[in-house]
């Protein structure tokens, strides 16, 4: 007789499978599933739905790795990034690898796949290439243990922390003795190769997989003064003094661990052992009668609500510290190897809580608080006016720009009615400066030049033609997610190079002009000449390679010219 499933398994069940058929992105439920288990185990890491997917790799040649993710000092990292990837002393590297099953019981034939895949790929004397080349593990799987890899060399100097974290998640309760000893010797494996990392297996469960579904996404929490506070507004305005151990627990969770979540909004990140940064470390160990706030600049906080709780308490809804980054990074450090101190202390740290009263005001004061410093201006380009406007322009018409990260995943708006400021810079340049493989090679760093940005975010341009940009690339990315025959990774390698397709096919030109976007009518593209340029693009995709190497190549489009050059 089978065993009755518990209410927790049921339940999620039901939330897999209504979440499955709202996605509109994967075939199956089984596929789904690794997303959905990568959106819990991550929540924590803030991460966007775009994020969470790129990191998918399960599939053929997964080598029991169904999602691959690294991250440095909570910083999700990608291959664009690494040429110019720097950190300070002491930074923590994490390789997060997750297996996902749908299914009611946990397996050693999971663990034994990762005690091989790690054997193989993180042993830096073995040719990784290799494996690839022998078809043994997907290019996806390859390119991120390389990564990861890479990596650790590029920052040796910088003495770095890695943290390996394997999680195992199925609807399962109980994880037998077998699966456990198998998981010992899988960290065992990977400790002889890196003696000084932290490895961890977690076994991810039915009712942890539902403790972290519940948990909430918006963040709700107190913040005691140590005076009363001055307020101006009504619960909109709120400067005091905070006790330095009080800001250390407000600014940490319950495992001790800085809220990278916190800090979105701050572009600075955190600057190292500089000497303004060890300034405020020394000031932190004098123990002279000078207070800390008479030696340091104070931090600003942005909520969506504030309601005062006490006289000195408030409790604050979603917290944005976009001023002081470094201050509260150095605060958690000392903090962090000195817990003993914390309830004696006596010092205070300036705070200053505010609720904006527009899109507009807040804008302003991030770029106001972080502008003080030098600090790249690509940093800052979502506070540009543009990005505000293309946000509401589409919100009016039932598409949600993220220019705040996250903003309308919290507000629990559909995933394919959601447009990430990446994937729009992506369509963009993809369309308009042909240059898909760009695109695809890049998705990080594509703001950053300067020519670039000002080429497509010209504060003259109609909002149509984003809108309608953006609407094709959901309509060609909807397109693909039904398709059955492609990997994950080949609908990602030609979804840029689809979208310029059809967009020249539906111009007949091949320079496409913002004007031309303003008039198109994105509900008329049929799905048959989609699928028509699909199937065209795919096979000499494959004819050519079928890897991401052809997809971030810069010849890759001249076969795709060719291919319209021939349509009727």
């Amino acid at each position: 007789m089978a065993k009755n499933l518990s209410n927790n398994q049921t339940l999620l069940k039901e939330i897999i499978r209504q979440d499955f058929e709202e996605s509109e992105i994967y075939d199956d439920e089984n596929s789904f599933f690794e997303f959905f288990a990568a959106s819990q185990v991550l929540k924590n890491n803030d991460l966007s739905d775009e994020e969470i997917y790129s990191g998918i790799v399960g599939g053929g040649h997964d080598g029991g790795c169904d999602g691959l993710y690294l991250f440095l000092n909570n910083d999700l990292i990608t291959e664009d990034q690494l040429e110019g990837l720097t950190a300070y002393k002491g930074s923590e590297l994490n390789f997060t690898i997750i297996q996902a099953k749908n299914t009611t019981g946990f397996k050693e034939d999971a663990i034994m796949k990762w005690k091989t895949v790690s054997d193989n790929l993180l042993d830096m004397s073995n040719d990784i290439e290799k494996y690839f080349e022998n078809n043994r593990y997907s290019e996806q799987v390859v390119g991120m243990f390389t990564l990861f890899r890479d990596t650790i060399t590029k920052l040796i100097r910088s003495q770095i922390k890695v943290f390996i974290n394997y999680y195992y998640v199925t609807l399962g309760l109980e994880v037998n003795q077998n699966v456990e000893e198998q998981a010992a010797e899988l960290k065992k494996v990977v400790n002889e190769l890196y003696p000084s990392a932290k490895v961890a297996v977690n076994f991810i469960n039915a009712d942890k997989l539902m403790e972290l579904y519940n948990a909430d996404m918006e963040t709700v929490i107190n913040l005691k003064f140590s005076e009363n506070p001055i307020s101006r507004g009504k619960n909109a305005e709120y400067i005091s003094l905070i006790n330095l151990g009080t800001y250390y627990n407000f600014i940490t969770d319950e495992n001790g661990k800085l809220r990278s979540s916190f800090f979105e909004s701050n572009v600075r990140d955190y600057q190292g052992k500089n000497s303004v940064n060890s300034s405020i470390a020394d000031s932190l160990r004098d123990s002279s009668d000078e207070d800390f706030w008479w030696l340091n600049n104070g931090i600003t906080i942005l909520a969506d609500k504030i309601v005062p709780i006490r006289i000195n308490e408030l409790e604050i809804t979603n917290p944005e510290i976009v001023n002081g980054l470094q201050t509260s990074t150095e605060i958690y450090n000392f903090y962090s190897n000195n817990r003993n101190l914390i309830d004696n202390e006596q010092r205070n740290v300036l705070v200053r809580v505010i609720v904006p009263s527009s899109e507009e005001a807040r804008d302003d004061i991030i770029f106001a608080t972080n502008n003080q410093t030098n600090i790249p201006k690509s940093s800052l380009r979502v506070t540009d006016p543009i990005h505000l406007q293309i946000e509401m322009y589409m919100k009016s018409r039932g598409l949600y720009y993220d220019r705040r990260k996250n903003y309308y995943k919290n507000q629990k708006k559909k995933a394919t009615d959601i447009v990430g400021v990446s994937f729009l810079a992506q369509c963009l340049i993809s369309v308009f400066l042909k240059k898909p493989d760009f695109a695809r090679a890049r998705p990080s760093t594509l703001l950053t030049d300067d020519e670039t940005y000002n080429k497509l975010y010209d504060s003259n341009t109609d909002l149509d033609v984003y809108y309608k940009t953006a609407l094709l690339g959901k309509k060609i990315q909807a397109n693909l997610s039904r398709t059955t025959d492609m990997t994950s990774a080949e609908k990602n390698d030609i979804l840029y190079y689809l979208l310029y397709a059809v967009s020249a096919k539906m111009f007949n030109k091949k320079k496409i002009v913002f004007s031309d976007m303003k008039n198109i009518d994105v509900d008329a593209i049929s799905e048959e000449v989609i699928n028509t340029l699909k199937d065209q693009i795919y096979s000499k995709y494959k004819e050519l390679g079928g890897n991401g190497r052809v997809a971030k190549s810069e010849t890759f489009i001249m076969e795709i010219d060719k291919i319209l050059s021939q349509c009727k």
